[in-house]
C-alpha cells in the first residue's frame, strides 16, 4: 500500500514580498481597513516601487486573495495616514482596483518610523546599491536622533551608543562591517547620473566611492567625459582625481586628460581560441609564453615576406 505524503503547504506571493518582521507586525496588533486615498507614502522613501513582472504577480494575488499581510501606518494630520512599510502592497492593491486595505495603526516617533521602514525593506533580496545607500544613511540619521535624546526609548531595538559612534552601532545591527556602511552612504554624495551608473553596474563601487569626494561640478564634468570616452574611471584614476579636486586643481582639461588615458582593461585585443594553437605549445606553457611565441613567429614570417619580395619572386607567404 502507497504510502500518503503529508502536504507542504507552500508561501503565498503576498508573503515572498514581505519580511518576517512585518508577518510577526501583523499578528501582534490589531487591523483596520483604510482608504488606500488616505495613506501617504514615507516621506524621501528610498526603495523603488516598479511596475515591473513581480509587482504584475503581487498585483494578481492580491486581487484574487486580497492584502493578506496588512501595512503599517502611523497617523498624520487631518484624518490621513504615512505608510512605514508596505508600499509595494499598497501599489498592488491600487492596480488590483481595491479601494482599501488592511492596516496596523501605531503611534512611532518619525525617528523609529524611519528605522521600522529602513528594516523591513532591507530584507528584501534585490536591492539596488542607491536604495542601500540612502536606507543606511536615513537610518544612521535617525540613530544619531535618538542617541541625543535622553527622553526617547525605541522599543524594537536597543538602539543605546553608550559612547559608540552611531556608525558603528549601525555596521553591528545590519550585521555589515563599517567599511561597508562608510562605502554606500558615501554614494549619496553622487550627482544622479553617475548614481544610476552604479546601480546599472556600469561603475564599480570603488571608484564611485572615491568619485562622491569631488564637487557636484567636478561630477558633472567627469560625467560627460566618461560619455565622451564610453568608460568609467578606474580605482586609480578616482583617486587621481579625488586628490587634484582636494589641492583645488581638478579642471575640466585635467578630468578630461585623465579619462583619456588608457586602462588596461580597454587596450584592445586579438583572440585565438586555445584549441586551435594548443598543438603548438606545451601543456604548462604560460599566456606570456604563447604570446611571446606567436609575436616572435609573425616576425619571422614578416622577414621571409620581405625577403621574397626583394628576390621578385612575389606571392603570399599567407598562403597554405
Amino acid at each position: 500500500m502507497a504510502r500518503r505524503r503529508a502536504a507542504v503547504p507552500l508561501p503565498s506571493i503576498d508573503d515572498l514580498f514581505t519580511s518576517q518582521e512585518e508577518r510577526d507586525s501583523a499578528a501582534a496588533g490589531s487591523v483596520a481597513s483604510v482608504p488606500l486615498g488616505l495613506i501617504d507614502p514615507f516621506p524621501n522613501h528610498p526603495f523603488r516601487v516598479a511596475d515591473d513582472e513581480e509587482m504584475e504577480a503581487l498585483a494578481e494575488s492580491v486581487a484574487e486573495n486580497g492584502v493578506l499581510v496588512p501595512l503599517t501606518v502611523i497617523p498624520g494630520d487631518g484624518g490621513r495616514y504615512t505608510l512605514v512599510s508596505g508600499h509595494r502592497r499598497k501599489r498592488a492593491a491600487e492596480l488590483a482596483g481595491l479601494a482599501e486595505a488592511p492596516c496596523i495603526v501605531r503611534e512611532m516617533t518619525q525617528d523609529e518610523a524611519v528605522i521600522a521602514m529602513v528594516d523591513s525593506n532591507l530584507q528584501r533580496e534585490s536591492i539596488l546599491p542607491s536604495e542601500r545607500a540612502f536606507a543606511y544613511s536615513m537610518r544612521l540619521e535617525a540613530m544619531r536622533r535618538q542617541g541625543e535624546r535622553t527622553d526617547l526609548t525605541c522599543a524594537q531595538n536597543a538602539h543605546k551608543l553608550k559612547g559608540r559612534k552611531s556608525r558603528d552601532v549601525l555596521a553591528e545591527e545590519l550585521g555589515v562591517s563599517k567599511d561597508k556602511v562608510r562605502r554606500y552612504i558615501r554614494l549619496t554624495h553622487l550627482v544622479p547620473g553617475i548614481l544610476d551608473l552604479v546601480d546599472e553596474g556600469r561603475m564599480r563601487m570603488l571608484p564611485a566611492v572615491e568619485v562622491s569626494y569631488l564637487s557636484r561640478r567636478e561630477q558633472e564634468t567627469l560625467l560627460d567625459a566618461m560619455r565622451e570616452n564610453a568608460c568609467t574611471p578606474s580605482h586609480s584614476q578616482a583617486l587621481k582625481m579625488k586628490r587634484f579636486s582636494q589641492e583645488g586643481e581638478l579642471g575640466e582639461a585635467l578630468i578630461r586628460s585623465i579619462m583619456e588615458e588608457e586602462k588596461p582593461n580597454q587596450v584592445e585585443s586579438f583572440r585565438i581560441p586555445k584549441r586551435s594553437i594548443a598543438r603548438f605549445f606545451r601543456p604548462s606553457a604560460s599566456r606570456e609564453e604563447v604570446e611571446a611565441r606567436v609575436v616572435r613567429a609573425l616576425e619571422l614570417l614578416e622577414q621571409a615576406e620581405r625577403k621574397r619580395a626583394a628576390r621578385g619572386k612575389g606571392g603570399d607567404p599567407w598562403a597554405m
